[in-house]
């Protein structure tokens, strides 16, 4: 866990919201055990991604003493930010943070997000893929890990791709050496629209036919706060949680 400074009069207060991050941390693990025991799966195999849109990076920084090296990012310059700054840590099992970018990425930030995106959620378009193949990477020998983000409504303002363009999209990530294809990405509609359970069992069905293009890329980037235990349930391998673990979003300056 991250140490309060030693004095002064905040001390007191940066601990407790420090044990409050935890506590939260801690309720969250236990809800993934239990959903993915109800499923019959094995939690080992979920990776769990805090995500820290708007929190600053001195709550990532908290987050890596606890444990967590997957964090998320919905917007590039924010991501861009804390990575530059955050560079060089570790948690305390000495695993770097691998951060996730998981929001609508824009072509001409593409080659940028390339330089400290560990993944990349949200590929949603062959001109985004084009994009990343010019990228220069960090290391060259460890490719982005790519999802294809598939829209699960009928609005194209939701972003994703369309179902009929997942092979499409996915045999252009597999042409490309800088990308690794891992799977399938997704966000639930909202309740009113359907479902969360029967979202994801559809999104499990498109994860199936990418693995028919793609044996490999069997990964299931799915899950939010208030419905991993429906992606557990549907087999999601990733789940992005954010204000269960991070508290309520600060104001977007």
């Amino acid at each position: 866990m991250a140490e309060s400074e030693p004095g002064g009069g905040g001390s007191t207060e940066a601990g407790s919201a420090g044990s409050e991050l935890g506590a939260r941390l801690e309720r969250v693990r236990l809800g993934i055990a239990d959903a993915a025991r109800a499923a019959g799966r094995d939690a080992g195999e979920l990776t769990l991604i805090v995500v820290t849109k708007f929190h600053p990076a001195s709550l990532v920084r908290d987050l890596a003493g606890l444990g967590v090296a997957d964090v998320g990012e919905n917007r590039h310059q924010e991501a861009q930010a804390k990575a530059a700054e955050l560079a060089g840590l570790r948690t305390p099992e000495g695993d770097p943070l691998r951060w996730h970018f998981i929001g609508q990425l824009q072509t001409k930030k593409a080659r940028q997000a390339a330089r400290y995106a560990h993944a990349i959620h949200s590929i949603d378009r062959e001109r985004l893929v084009e994009a990343l193949a010019a990228a220069e990477l960090p290391d060259p020998a460890r490719p982005i890990e790519a999802f294809v983000q598939v829209n699960l409504t009928a609005d194209p303002g939701r972003g994703g791709a369309a179902p009929e363009e997942i092979e499409r999209i996915a045999e252009r990530v597999l042409e490309t050496p800088t990308l690794r294809l891992r799977g399938v990405m997704a966000v639930a509609p909202l309740p009113e629209e359907e479902d969360p359970a029967s979202a994801f069992a559809r999104l499990r069905g498109y994860s199936e036919r990418l693995r028919g293009l793609a044996p490999a890329a069997d990964a299931i980037s799915a899950g939010m706060t208030h419905d991993y235990p429906e992606a557990i349930a549907a087999g999601a391998t990733h789940l992005r949680i954010g204000s269960a673990i991070t508290g309520n979003r600060p104001t977007p300056g």
